[in-house]
């Protein structure tokens, strides 16, 4: 597995300043040096990958995963690069286990818990369900460089617990295909892959470092023919042609659909929300209308109606997540 460094200033804010501008560019050709044997690059730009010990890897659930059925979430990595401008993780702040550095500078760095195959050894159990993961893409862009996943999934194969779900929208899932079937042997394994809107203009606005629509569609097809059960998640969903995302998920999976819209505080006061910056982004092409309940129910009862009309299961929220650990 390569290595991933851990520096001492991990976690520092300062020195995150010290290394990067207010952009999350690198701010010297020195710095740059500093962050090349622990970086990713995404779209022209470098992100570093720090590193370090965890006390624990799995999590005992709570809230909307909780009562979806999972009882365990397992989390590799602390800060996502995809830095998805919706992103409802960093409003939870200490509560999802993050740092002050990750929230105010979230999507320009990531940490990995370096020693998570071997807390699993240890942390497994026969009756855990588990969800990797709620706060982090596994599959996001610093796992081709981090390469974590393998030996998470070789811990799971050993001791396999009730069921896993691994959530992802990245393609570098499909290098861990061989991997992921051999789980599937041994547990009931599910993949959720999110697929957030149909036009790829509005993938680039709300989530440019994420892969393309195509691509999306193009690895849910491969996991598919591989023999691995995937469902296609529409989680948030963003502006789009609701029938036409319909048809994508339906063309690229054989599962059950599960949709969730964007998080809004209208029809949810407490709790996690839509990062401001995915607000200000909908603001600026008087796009807000996907931000409020009555539109989005519009919304999602189209895309229910069309695959239901295909003879699909369809879901949304709790109950939509629930179909990950209860269909068949």
């Amino acid at each position: 597995m390569p290595a991933v460094p851990a520096p001492g200033t991990v976690g520092k804010i300062e020195a995150f300043r010290r290394t990067y501008n207010w952009r999350g560019e690198l701010a010297r050709p020195e710095a740059r040096k500093m962050a090349a044997a622990g970086s990713v690059e995404v779209l022209g730009q470098s992100f570093p990958i720090y590193g370090g010990e965890a006390k624990s890897i799995l999590s005992r659930t709570s809230g909307f995963i909780a009562r979806a059925g999972f009882t365990h979430s397992l989390t590799p990595a602390r800060n996502c690069v995809y830095g998805c401008s919706y992103c409802y993780v960093p409003t939870l702040g200490i509560y999802g286990g993050l740092k002050p550095d990750d929230w105010k500078f979230w999507g320009r760095h990531t940490t990995y818990k370096t020693n998570s195959a071997d807390l699993l050894r240890k942390q497994l159990r026969p009756d855990q369900v588990i969800y990797c993961s709620p706060l982090v893409d596994p599959y996001q862009p610093a796992e081709r460089v981090a390469g974590l996943m393998p030996a998470i999934l070789e811990r799971l194969c050993e001791n396999p617990p009730k069921s896993v779900v691994i959530q992802t929208r990245g393609a570098t899932v499909l290098r861990d295909a061989d991997a992921l079937m051999a789980l599937a042997r041994r547990t009931r394994l599910r993949i959720s892959f999110s697929l957030t809107t149909n036009r790829d203009e509005v993938r680039r606005i709300y989530e440019p470092r994420c892969g393309s629509v195509d691509q999306r569609v193009r690895v849910m097809e491969e996991l598919t023919s591989a023999g691995l059960r995937v469902h296609c998640t529409l989680a948030p969903i963003l502006p789009c042609d609701p029938e036409r995302l319909a048809e994508l998920a339906l063309q690229s999976t054989a599962c059950s659909v599960i949709a969730d819209p964007l998080h809004s505080r209208e029809g949810k006061p407490h709790g996690a929300t839509t990062r401001p910056e995915g607000l200000r982004v909908s603001g600026a092409r008087r796009w807000d209308q996907w931000h409020r309940p009555p539109f989005q129910a519009q919304v999602i009862e189209r895309i229910r109606e069309r695959v239901e009309a295909a003879g699909r299961s369809f879901g949304i929220g709790e109950a939509g997540f629930r179909m990950l650990i209860s269909d068949p």
